[in-house]
């Protein structure tokens, strides 16, 4: 019967393998993991509970969290979208609940339910788990499938899938058939910020932020939560901007002027004024806007100049500009990235061009077949890069399936 190869033994890959098995049975699906485990990366998601998805039913919507990748995800997330992945998992016994940011996460709140989950599904759709055969060649047949080259063996197949993630290994297997590979470069980073007033307010979070990057070659902007840490800022307002601004700040080796608008939005200066007349005996720094916490306005204020006693009718002009640019203006010296938690998300990979996304298959080469992280597709944290390896998972398994059968009635 024909065989199916998946390169890469994470979500995507176990995805498409089970796909593809349950729809051709009786043919041969085999993944091949280079190292000795797999779904690490499933394992380690979501602080260890696996952010399985986001629920955003509506592809239109679902997309604008992608920064790359956002025009050709649209018809195949209207294909097999959150809710088709929030069926694929309840019918197999695990059940999802949605967190107030939307969120998907399993109810055991232990990622080992859904790897346990897929590990099951492709045992029951018989398939073969290689682990530790990295594949180190790739090459096309003339008969139409292809040879895999292994340590031990040639591995013959009608359809391959890779599905090795961010590594360079399985961008060099597809540059081996003439494909292009956008040059990958992370995503999804904290930013180091040197400011010693900012690093002693470690753990402290702000609620909502509008949070600019300038200096780049082009802007970036960002709302949301902040995080204040002991190396810079993280939070979601950070992330986000990382992965908008992933090739930006690449090309700027990662140093620019990061601004924060505390009062995201508000006017400060307004705020001030308000202060001025209606409380202009009392201190400056007893008296803070009501989204700043505590610790971070005297920090603020110290950052100001504004004295211990300086009363907000005694606020001179320069102070004032000072308070006003700290509130709606404040820069930060960004000199550095650093990882977010045990997660790592890159920009870049197969350019997606390259590929017919109602079936993930090749447009260079037919039988060969791309999904997940291996493509140039990302997107903000939140379960997005999860969602992208399912759907782009199953309809690659899907068309593998297709494939199979085909070349079984020709035979």
């Amino acid at each position: 019967m024909a065989t199916a190869v998946i390169i890469g033994g994470g979500a995507a890959g176990y995805f498409a393998a089970i796909t593809c098995a349950e729809q051709a049975p009786g043919h041969q699906v085999i993944i091949c993991e280079a190292t000795q485990e797999v779904l690490a990366k499933v394992r380690v998601s979501g602080g260890g509970r696996c952010n399985v998805t986001h629920h955003c039913l509506d592809a239109q919507v679902l997309v604008g969290s992608y920064p790359r990748g956002a025009l050709e995800l649209r018809g195949p997330f209207a294909h097999f979208g959150p809710a088709e992945v929030i069926d694929w998992f309840t019918n197999r016994g695990v059940a999802l609940k949605t967190e107030a940011d939307g969120r998907m996460f399993p109810e055991s709140d232990q990622s080992q339910s859904i790897i346990d989950c897929l590990v099951g599904a492709a045992q029951a759709a018989q398939v073969e788990l290689r682990i530790g055969v990295p594949v180190r060649g790739l090459a096309a047949v003339p008969d139409g499938g292809f040879s895999l080259a292994t340590a031990t063996a040639a591995l013959p197949a009608q359809a391959v899938l890779l599905a090795s993630g961010s590594s360079r290994h399985g961008h060099a297997l597809a540059a081996q058939l003439g494909h292009v590979v956008v040059a990958p470069v992370p995503s999804l980073f904290t930013f180091t910020c040197p400011e010693p007033w900012l690093r002693a307010l470690s753990g402290l979070s702000v609620e909502h932020v509008h949070l600019s990057l300038l200096d780049l070659a082009e802007p970036v902007l960002s709302v949301g939560p902040l995080l204040c840490t002991h190396w810079g800022v993280s939070g979601p307002a950070v992330l986000r901007a990382s992965a908008w601004g992933a090739r930006l700040l690449n090309d700027a080796h990662y140093r620019c002027r990061v601004r924060i608008d505390w009062l995201a939005g508000a006017s400060a200066a307004a705020w001030i004024d308000t202060q001025r007349q209606g409380a202009g005996r009392r201190l400056v720094r007893a008296i803070a806007p009501p989204a700043l916490p505590r610790r971070l306005w005297e920090a603020l204020c110290e950052v100001a100049g504004i004295p211990a006693d300086g009363q907000w009718a005694h606020l001179t002009a320069q102070r004032r500009a000072a308070l006003e640019a700290c509130l709606n203006a404040c820069d930060l010296g960004m000199t550095g990235k650093a990882v977010f938690k045990e997660e790592f998300v890159t920009a870049g990979g197969i350019a997606r061009q390259e590929v017919h996304w109602r079936t993930m298959e090749s447009r260079r080469t037919p039988g060969l077949y791309f999904a997940g992280e291996c493509l140039d597709v990302d997107a903000i944290t939140g379960g997005f890069n999860f969602q992208n390896a399912w759907t782009t998972g199953f309809l690659a398994g899907q068309a593998m399936a297709a494939r199979l059968r085909a070349a079984a009635g020709a035979a």
